[in-house]
């Protein structure tokens, strides 16, 4: 089933301002301030793939992508249950003065 071009538009708008808010979400603001110092550690060392800061470094990193992972989920599964709603809802198809035993 192919959806109308005008619902991905909603789709993609939604995906897109749900991801800069979990970007820049406050509960990642530490971990992405660690995350760049260790980035930033990185090249104060010669051997950039032998020295523990890059391994610190990559550690914070993929913990931050992995929440901010986490919360587009928990977005998306709260968004697709009030979708589910928002379609299932009798008031949508029927009018609200229609009796629902007709």
């Amino acid at each position: 089933m192919e959806f109308p071009a005008w619902f991905r538009q909603i789709i993609q708008k939604r995906l897109d301002k749900v991801s800069s808010k979990v970007t820049y979400h406050p509960d990642l603001e530490q971990i992405r301030k660690e995350e760049e110092q260790a980035f930033q550690a990185l090249f104060a060392g010669v051997d950039l793939k032998q020295s523990p800061g890059f391994s610190e470094w990559e550690d914070r990193h993929n913990l931050m992508l992995a929440m901010m992972n986490e919360k587009l989920y928990l977005r998306g599964m709260q968004d697709g249950i009030q979708l589910a709603v928002a379609l299932l809802s009798p008031s949508i198809w029927q009018d609200e003065e229609e009796p629902l035993d007709r």
